[in-house]
Parts: C-alpha cells; sequence; structure tokens
C-alpha cells in the first residue's frame, strides 16, 4: 500500500471508484431501484440527524462574534464560486457536456464542508472556533441558496425541480433532521462523540449509497455511453484551477483586510471547500434524472482534489509556525 500513500489516494475515493464501478456492472433496475432509493432517503435524513448531535453550541457562539470574518467566506462560497461557475459557461456544448457543466454550476453553488474544514483549521494552527461557527452556518445557508442560486445560474435548462420546492425537500430531509438532532445533543451528544469514529462510516456510506443509485440511472438513461473521455479530463482540469483560484482569492482578502494568521487559516480552508456530504444528497433532491450521475461527477472529483491540496497547505502553514515558534525560543 505504499504506492497509494505516495499518492495520498485515500480509501474513502478508492470506495468511490469502486461503487462507479459496481453501478456500471450491476445498475439497480425496477424495484430494487425503488427499495434502494426510499432506504438512501432514510440514511440521509440520519447522516443529518447525527451532524446535528455532534455540533457544540458552545462552539457556535465562540465563534459567532467574528462577523469580518465569516462575511469573507460566505462572500467566497457563494458569490466567488457562483461566478467562477457562470465564467465557465463557454466551456458548455463545446469541452462540456451540457449535464457536466450542470454539475460544475452544482458545485459552485454548494455550502462548505464542516469536518474536513475544521480538520485543516486546527492541523493548520489556526482559528478553530470561528471554523466551526462558519463551516456550519455555511451548511445550514446551503440549504435554502443552493437552490436558489442554482435556479439563477442555470435557468429554466437546468432541468432541476422548482427552487420553493426543492427548499420545502431539503429542509424535511436535511435540515428538520440536523435540528432535531442538536436539541437531543444533551442527552446523545456524548454518546456520539464517543462513537465518533464509527460514526465517521455513516457519512461515508451515506454517499456511496447515493452514488450507486446516481449512477444506476445514468447507466439505466444510457448517459454514459454518450459522454466523450475528453470532457471528464476537462472536468478534473476545472475543477483544480476552481480551488487554485478561490484559494489564491481567499488568501489575498485575508491578508489585504489585515486578518491575523490564525483568521487567514481559516477563510483559506472555509472559503475555499465545497461539500461532498451535503452535495450528493441535494442534489438527489434537485435532480429526479437519469444525468444525476454526471451532474454528481464534479463535485467527487473536487472533493478528492481539495483533500489532497489542503492536506498539504495544512502542513505547510504548521511547519511556517513551528518554525516562527523555535524562532521565538532562540531569541528568548
Amino acid at each position: 500500500m505504499s504506492w497509494l500513500k505516495r499518492l495520498r489516494v485515500d480509501t474513502f475515493t478508492l470506495a468511490l471508484l469502486a461503487t462507479v464501478a459496481l453501478a456500471w456492472k450491476f445498475p439497480l433496475q425496477g424495484a430494487p431501484a425503488q427499495w434502494m432509493d426510499g432506504f438512501t432517503d432514510l440514511a440521509i435524513a440520519a447522516l443529518f440527524f447525527l451532524h446535528g448531535a455532534r455540533l457544540s453550541r458552545e462552539a457556535i457562539l465562540a465563534g459567532m462574534l467574528h462577523w469580518r470574518l465569516h462575511l469573507v467566506i460566505f462572500a467566497s462560497t457563494f458569490i466567488l464560486f457562483p461566478l467562477l461557475g457562470l465564467a465557465l459557461k463557454p466551456l458548455s456544448g463545446h469541452l462540456l457536456t451540457p449535464e457536466l457543466y450542470l454539475g460544475l454550476l452544482f458545485l459552485c453553488t454548494l455550502p462548505s464542508t464542516v469536518q474536513s474544514s475544521i480538520a485543516f483549521t486546527s492541523m493548520a494552527g489556526g482559528n478553530v472556533p470561528a471554523a466551526v461557527c462558519s463551516a456550519s452556518a455555511s451548511s445550514l445557508l446551503g440549504v435554502f441558496l443552493t437552490p436558489l442560486l442554482l435556479s439563477a445560474l442555470a435557468g429554466a435548462h437546468g432541468g432541476m425541480a422548482d427552487p420553493t420546492e426543492a427548499i420545502g425537500k431539503i429542509m424535511l430531509q436535511l435540515l428538520v433532521p440536523f435540528v432535531a438532532g442538536h436539541l437531543l445533543r444533551r442527552w446523545i451528544g456524548g454518546w456520539v462523540e464517543r462513537q465518533r469514529a464509527v460514526l465517521r462510516y455513516t457519512d461515508q456510506g451515506t454517499v456511496l449509497l447515493v452514488v450507486y443509485t446516481a449512477f444506476s440511472a445514468s447507466m439505466n438513461s444510457g448517459l454514459w455511453q454518450s459522454m466523450p473521455l475528453l470532457a471528464l479530463y476537462v472536468v478534473i482540469a476545472v475543477c483544480a484551477l476552481l480551488l487554485a483560484v478561490v484559494m489564491a482569492a481567499t488568501t489575498f482578502a485575508a491578508r489585504r483586510l489585515g486578518f491575523s494568521r490564525e483568521d487567514e487559516i481559516a477563510i483559506v480552508f472555509c472559503g475555499s471547500k465545497k461539500s461532498l456530504a451535503t452535495g450528493v444528497p441535494m442534489a438527489k433532491i434537485l435532480f429526479a434524472t437519469g444525468a444525476l450521475g454526471a451532474i454528481v461527477l464534479p463535485v467527487m472529483i473536487f472533493h478528492q482534489i481539495q483533500l489532497i491540496v489542503c492536506a498539504q497547505l495544512a502542513q505547510r502553514y504548521a511547519r511556517k509556525a513551528a518554525g516562527r515558534a523555535e524562532l521565538e525560543q532562540a531569541a528568548d
């Protein structure tokens, strides 16, 4: 497994690839597909119930007062990213299929991640309470903003559900279980924290379920038979470019606006990431078509790229902090 470590391909990415291959070889059809679809809905609700139970109210209150930092992160997540998505429109119909471009637009409207944003901020020595608050608030805002932004960007050609109807479905399936879990945190929060390592597989398993059902539907519709290979390469390149541009922009904004190093780290990691765990269930609600597999593909690709890049960047921030600490000790 040493070659995998050198490539930094995590086991979850391998599981995603295996799930796609399984859907390609054995796509669900008929009644089994309907049963799996209903089971997946229950798994998604359980996932967000556990997310709500994990969220500490103290961490929210500690980070809420840092409003300037949150504004910068939200501007990156819900303004800069969508504008970049619009700038990619000339690629649609030429280097990208309409479904893949719609997937890139969907990616650009998603909220930030929660767990990995906090983990990388902590690893790099950044402002963890602010990251907790900002990433959590981003996920909640995404319930409302993602359908509205995507509707505005994609227009009537996006093949998505009515945005107001979609918000209602997302609230019922994602927000209501999340709030219920948080309200019950007093009684189940300790157990959830003790089972954090085990429950991580709940997150990943739910995403794999949705990916399998989505790609099964895509195979049944014949989408992948007409998918040009060049378009997949373009998606990978565009995802890498999106991440590079946003990371550079958030770093520049944080320094230009006079934020501390700790705040800069939180801004860069929270403002440049997109949530696979939230995005895939949202896509299932927003796009009830056979093109769902192609629409979630850019989110899956971006997810892996951001993990690789952010891991390297977090280690770089940590090394710089350690070097400054050694210099300060030597000076004393």
